[in-house]
């Protein structure tokens, strides 16, 4: 919903979606005979409701698994066109790893303007109250640590760390 806002502001010219992964419900769907909507059918339903023409909206090649697919995908989008900016949209508690990781996969933090959703009932003065939110949050924090180990390099050194670390929580 921010994107076509965005978009109807007159902001971008286009909305990018990411494909989203291939994982292994839908491989055995798949085996199956049984078609399940990629990631993006339902956000470009919703951004033709909202007014974005369809030739507006773009669904990024490729699958992406995760945040630093995404970023790539993006960033690999924007180099191709020529584009000098990308607002990248999130949800409130994942906005900082987002902009995290463009700085250090997507290229310099000026191409790229990170936003939330408006909407976004997530609120970080009170994320322990909803187990929702305290999920949300503990992701986030893990999230960022494999960022700062992929960005210093030290990703073996991270896992070694949070290996030992979890030993001790399942040994209590």
């Amino acid at each position: 919903m921010e994107g076509a806002a965005i978009y109807k502001r007159g902001w971008a010219p286009e909305v990018w979606l990411t494909p989203g992964g291939f994982h292994a419900e839908e491989a055995a769907l798949e085996r199956l005979g049984i078609e399940r909507p990629s990631a993006d059918f339902y956000s470009r339903q919703v951004l033709e409701k909202l007014g974005v023409p369809g030739n507006a909206i773009r669904t990024l090649p490729g699958h992406t698994q995760n945040t630093a697919d995404d970023v790539r995908a993006a960033a690999s989008r924007l180099r191709s066109v020529g584009g000098g900016r990308v607002i990248l949209f999130t949800s409130k508690f994942h906005a900082r790893r987002a902009k995290l990781l463009w700085r250090a996969l997507g290229g310099r933090p000026a191409d790229a303007i990170v936003r939330y959703a408006s909407a976004d009932p997530f609120n970080a003065r009170r994320w322990w109250r909803t187990t929702g939110d305290a999920m949300a949050v503990s992701r986030e924090y893990f999230g960022l640590l494999e960022c700062l180990g992929r960005i210093s390099g030290k990703v073996g050194e991270l896992v070694t760390w949070l290996n030992q670390c979890n030993r001790g929580i399942t040994s209590v």
